[in-house]
């Protein structure tokens, strides 16, 4: 069965066409290779993707920059003149901006200003006042989130202030508040001549005699 004929059109689907140049470049460098060894002939192709990325075929025992000096010896030219002079242009282009950016800032430090005319001076002016407006804006705001977040830390201690103020208060209506740590030790949190005492109480187990159980009492904190 005969292939149908192929319209030469940008196939619009991308999978397709990534799909569609895989395979003609694959075609195509299999049949520069056979050139290569049937003709004893120097190949190189250089192909890029619509993804940007390089594809290169170079035929055995050289290298594209001899392709090329072959290419510029055989027509007569130099094909990297033409780069160079660009790139000297750009190059020229960057020096200026960067002069201009140099001199710029040395106006705004206050040099340079001998040549400058009225209407530069003003405008340089009005940018210096809207560069200050700008950084003292910005100056208030970092003074007013710092004090926010002061303000915030205070409320936080006055809060904690007050629960151990009403922690006390409490400790103050019931002063013998006992605590059961699980054991035969028991604490006791009293006061004593105006100030707080903790101390360490031990029952001692009764008597066979039939006595009562005694107390010992231990300060532990005055």
């Amino acid at each position: 069965m005969a292939r149908g004929k192929i319209q030469i059109k940008l196939i619009e689907n991308p999978t397709n066409r990534q799909v569609t140049f895989s395979k003609r470049r694959n075609g195509l460098f299999k049949k520069a290779n056979e050139l290569t060894v049937l003709c004893d002939a120097r190949v190189s192709i250089i192909m890029i993707s619509s993804t940007g990325k390089i594809h290169e075929f170079i035929s055995p025992s050289t290298s594209t920059k001899q392709m090329i000096d072959q290419y510029q010896k055989t027509l007569g030219i130099d094909v990297w003149q033409g780069h160079y002079e660009k790139m000297q242009e750009k190059l020229k282009q960057l020096k200026e901006v960067n002069r201009n950016l140099r001199k710029k800032i040395r106006q705004r430090m206050g040099e340079c200003l001998n040549d400058v005319s009225t209407e530069d001076l003003q405008g340089l002016e009005l940018e210096m006042d809207n560069a200050v407006k700008l950084i003292r804006d910005r100056k208030y705001r970092v003074i007013s989130n710092r004090i926010d977040t002061s303000k915030k830390k205070l409320r936080n201690e006055e809060e904690i202030h007050k629960n151990l103020l009403h922690e006390l208060d409490a400790l103050k209506e019931d002063p013998y508040g006992f605590v059961d740590n699980g054991g035969d030790c028991e604490t006791i949190i009293g006061y004593q001549n105006g100030g707080p005492r903790i101390f360490a109480l031990r029952l001692q187990p009764s008597h066979p005699s039939g006595g009562g159980s005694e107390i010992t009492t231990y300060p532990l904190l005055g």
